[in-house]
């Protein structure tokens, strides 16, 4: 196939043009992944997973489930419906590679690796995304791993275990339609509230994921986490979710400025998260840094890395740094055929990758 041929996610377009658009299926393509593998205890076929953000519906899942990927995370679901923010959504920028302490980045009419996020995180009305998750999950072949982004969405007078009920009752709805696992996003750049930035307040995160483990019962619970450089909330927020989460996911995008080319402030001055391979060395680092806690703690946590990976060597980087498995999320974006072609190269040593 010519994977310029491929339908993908048209950046140019609305949230809800995609969601509409969704493409068809093709028929599975996929080269074995040598040795075993499993997500949170659950049996797959690779370490490959696609991110919450492209898969916006169960088309999406299904789509992307027959392009060499075993864990597909539905993107983040709420209480009630969820109006996305305006266009742009996916804003490309200019960045180094590597993204340091850069205080605003400069806007770019073309894609070239890294782009500014502003979805905000919108949802359907759960009585649609619960009917298309269950209808997603009798469709997805079984040997797939159908995961759920969930999260709360608070009124400003809520109370803690207001937010703790909230993300409690999307998870319960998750599994009841058939989700092998639930993810909560426990960060998005994007949105400046509660609900957002639980990664940076640890003894709330904690009380959050212990009400999100008595909702899933049995089922792998994933908490997904923004940048982190610190050591010391590494450690505090690790010890606070390991007796009730089985993963956490990261990094969820680096907030940053972006600017338009006269240096004017787009997304009214506020940070919108970059993604993609501006990212790819932190997400990295930051994987570093949790298994080295993780492993001086003695904690059970196991570790998602997410984050510019577009490569077999990329997802090799990973698992060598502690990554149980990896999600991608731009990279498929842009080349539908990335993972089968991740799966293809053995020549990067994801096949003779050590097991974490």
């Amino acid at each position: 196939m010519n994977s310029g041929a491929l339908p993908r996610y048209d950046w140019h377009q609305t949230y809800d043009w995609n969601y509409a658009h969704a493409p068809v299926p093709l028929p599975p393509d996929e080269p074995q992944v040598p040795a075993q593998w499993d997500f949170c205890g659950l049996p797959v076929g690779s370490p490959l997973g696609i991110a919450a953000g492209p898969l916006l519906n169960g088309r999406w899942i299904l789509y992307y489930a027959a392009l060499g990927f075993d864990v597909l995370t539905y993107k983040t679901v709420r209480s009630r419906q969820r109006a996305c923010y305006p266009l742009p959504n996916l804003q490309p920028v200019n960045t180094a590679r590597r993204l340091g302490g850069e205080s605003a980045l400069t806007a770019s009419a073309d894609m070239h690796g890294s782009w500014a996020v502003s979805f905000g995180m919108p949802s359907k009305a759960p009585d649609v995304w619960r009917a298309d998750v269950e209808a997603t999950r009798r469709a997805l072949p079984k040997h797939k791993i159908l995961s759920v982004s969930v999260v709360a969405t608070p009124e400003p007078e809520w109370t803690l275990d207001d937010l703790v009920a909230d993300f409690a009752k999307c998870a319960t709805w998750a599994v009841e339609s058939g989700a092998d696992c639930v993810e909560a996003n426990f960060s998005c750049p994007n949105v400046a509230s509660a609900d957002a930035q639980l990664f940076q307040q640890p003894d709330a995160a904690g009380k959050v994921a212990a009400g999100l483990r008595q909702a899933v019962g049995s089922k792998p619970l994933l908490l997904k986490i923004g940048h982190v450089t610190d050591a010391a909330l590494a450690t505090d927020l690790s010890q606070a979710v390991a007796p009730h989460a089985n993963a956490l996911v990261m990094v969820n995008c680096i907030a940053a400025t972006v600017l338009d080319a006269v240096q004017r402030p787009l997304f009214e001055g506020q940070k919108r998260g970059i993604a993609g391979e501006a990212i790819c060395e932190a997400a990295l680092e930051q994987v570093r840094l949790f298994a080295r806690v993780i492993r001086q703690q003695a904690l059970g946590l196991r570790l998602v890395g997410v984050g510019g990976i577009a490569t077999a060597q990329h997802v090799r980087a990973h698992l060598e740094a502690g990554s149980h498995a990896v999600q991608l999320a731009t990279a498929a974006m842009l080349d539908p055929q990335v993972g089968l072609k991740i799966r293809r190269d053995h020549a990067a040593g994801l096949s003779r990758a050590s097991r974490r």
